[in-house]
């Protein structure tokens, strides 16, 4: 596994993402953070800290569990683990931003959009993530980029944060494919 992004890197592309955002936005009187269960829902908490910083106003910030959006439901031989979407306020006019780790194939934002047009009418629905590695199976692209990482379909990303992991950074690990 090669080390892509070290915890100096990781809180440098973090402050960056959030001052794009609110660039972008012209400020943060109407954004609302929304991370995607589990990585984007502690990305979303960060970069929610660095805009306080910034800007001395707290977002609203909600957590999506897409798992019952998955279109690949049918196909997993398991029962998946639901933890629950935490919105706890209207989103209806808000610019909402979509926060996720890695945009592979965009079949997970996909399904976080439908979960969210389900839960109301935002005037705009951007999506950041940390990580944009390629691969696209739908039409969709990330408006904020921490960083554009192109891979080959047997290397994984994997986001490590101290919240769940014990350290802040990005790893490139190369997959074993067909027992080689």
């Amino acid at each position: 596994m090669k080390k892509v992004i070290d915890e100096t890197g990781f809180n440098r592309t973090l402050t960056r993402l959030a001052h794009e955002i609110l660039e972008k936005n012209k400020g943060a009187e109407n954004l609302a953070l929304i991370g995607i269960r589990t990585r984007g829902e502690f990305l979303a908490k960060r970069l929610r800290e660095v805009i306080w910083t910034i800007e001395n106003l707290e977002l609203k910030i909600g957590i999506l569990d897409i798992t019952l959006y998955r279109d690949d439901l049918k196909e997993i031989h398991y029962q998946p683990l639901l933890k629950g979407t935490e919105i706890d306020f209207d989103i209806n006019k808000k610019d909402v931003i979509l926060i996720d780790d890695v945009l592979f194939t965009g079949r997970t934002v996909r399904a976080a959009l439908d979960e969210l047009v389900d839960l109301g009418r935002p005037s705009s629905i951007q999506l950041a993530v940390l990580i944009d590695r390629g691969h696209r199976e739908l039409p969709i692209r990330a408006d904020f980029v921490g960083k554009n990482l192109p891979t080959s379909l047997n290397e994984e990303v994997k986001v490590a944060m101290k919240e769940i992991d014990s350290e802040d950074s990005v790893y490139l690990k190369t997959l074993n494919i067909g027992g080689e």
